[in-house]
């Protein structure tokens, strides 16, 4: 049977780059990979055939010769007889095509060592604090169950006086070494599971697995001006590794509840304010509240209702320094109160009847963005 084009088997143009073939290879190898369709015998010549288009359109040289030449330049390339499994060199391509599916498949594993050593597993905790907390910064303690490595036997998962023994079928290496049509197989061992030994006599405490659980107290460092969602890393904080493995690492994901005075966008903050009518129409000066302490405000006359002001650096700290400031954006509120005296009535009706000012009811537009509660329409307002 003659030899189908290397293009037509990859299904690409002969413009195709080194990517997009690796990445076309990559798809047909995971699909008709023999280890994915065992006793189908297509899908095995399908792969071959992928692969030997690969092993020349994914090296330039070949590929050249091949452009100029077709299957004739390439005689000298391969075995006698055609393609074997002998003539691949991209090997090294495998972690990279199959994220290192390869390496088990095709013998690349090795095949000694038995039980590996292991980093233990990472961990998440979530801290809750308040807004305070987080403007000020504080030491929290948190309390987790973590695997800790056996105190009884040490990590070893032997009890006391007995000794693990090597596996009879893998030899201690805990793989096993398979042939599969054209390639081998390296594949966990069925008996020892991988650990290359066996107890006999397991440890009572974690019955052979060298790790149990056990109860943690940490105290955390929480920085000035920490965010809602950030991470703090503990350093070796978390599970206990496998055979002499390193600890993981712990994650503490920071929760900021929310504060019934302030809302937060990132270092800044808003809050509002109410303010009676006399003091918005004639000016007065005002407290406002903020984290640093109360704040004085002056109210210019003939103030609006949600008219918003700028303290610069009244915000939350800085989490990246811990010394500078976002700023706080207070909106005031016009109070309408809902009960008058007589007298008061009297004096409103008076004003009302000496008040000339015609008012002009505002455009859509502006009527929304003057209800739009975000603070970029804030900031819009006070920058300008």
């Amino acid at each position: 049977m003659a030899k189908r084009d290397y293009y037509e088997v990859l299904g690409v143009g002969r413009e195709a780059s080194p990517e997009e073939i690796k990445k076309v290879y990559r798809k047909m190898a995971l699909k008709y990979h023999p280890d994915r369709n065992p006793g189908d015998n297509a899908s095995e010549e399908t792969f071959k055939e992928a692969s030997e288009a690969y092993e020349v359109l994914g090296d330039p040289d070949k590929r050249a010769r091949y452009d100029r030449y077709g299957h004739e330049g390439l005689r000298s390339a391969f075995s006698p007889g055609g393609f074997q499994w002998s003539d691949f060199t991209h090997f090294g391509d495998f972690e990279d095509i199959l994220g290192g599916m390869f390496g088990q498949f095709f013998g690349m594993g090795g095949l000694g060592g038995g039980r590996q050593s292991n980093r233990g597993r990472d961990l998440r905790v979530t801290l809750n604090i308040t807004l305070e907390e987080a403007f000020k910064g504080t030491e929290s303690e948190i309390a987790l169950t973590r695997l800790e490595i056996c105190e009884k036997c040490a990590g070893s998962g032997v009890s006391a006086g007995s000794r693990p023994r090597t596996c009879p079928r893998c030899r201690g290496a805990g793989q096993l070494r398979i042939m599969q049509g054209f390639f081998s197989i390296n594949t966990t061992c069925d008996v020892c599971h991988g650990e290359g030994r066996i107890i006999d006599h397991p440890c009572a405490s974690c019955a052979g697995h060298g790790r149990v659980n056990a109860r943690a107290r940490l105290k955390v460092a929480v920085p000035r001006g920490v965010d809602h969602g950030m991470r703090l890393r503990l350093s070796g904080e978390g599970e206990a590794g496998v055979k002499g493995g390193p600890r993981g690492d712990l994650y503490v994901v920071v929760n900021v509840e929310e504060d019934e005075r302030f809302q937060r966008d990132g270092d800044d903050l808003l809050c509002e304010v109410p303010v009676k009518f006399a003091q918005a129409a004639l000016g007065a000066e005002i407290k406002v509240p903020s984290l640093h302490g109360d704040q004085p405000l002056a109210i210019p006359p003939g103030t609006q209702t949600h008219k918003a002001f700028r303290l610069r650096g009244r915000g939350m700290p800085r989490v990246r320094d811990g010394q500078s400031y976002g700023d706080l954006y207070v909106r005031v509120i016009v109070h309408t109160p809902q009960r008058l005296s007589e007298r008061q009535k009297e004096l409103l009706r008076e004003y009302d009847e000496l008040d000339e000012e015609k008012l002009t009811a505002p455009g859509r537009k502006g009527f929304f963005e003057q209800l739009k509660d975000s603070f970029d329409q804030l900031k819009k307002d006070v920058l300008g």
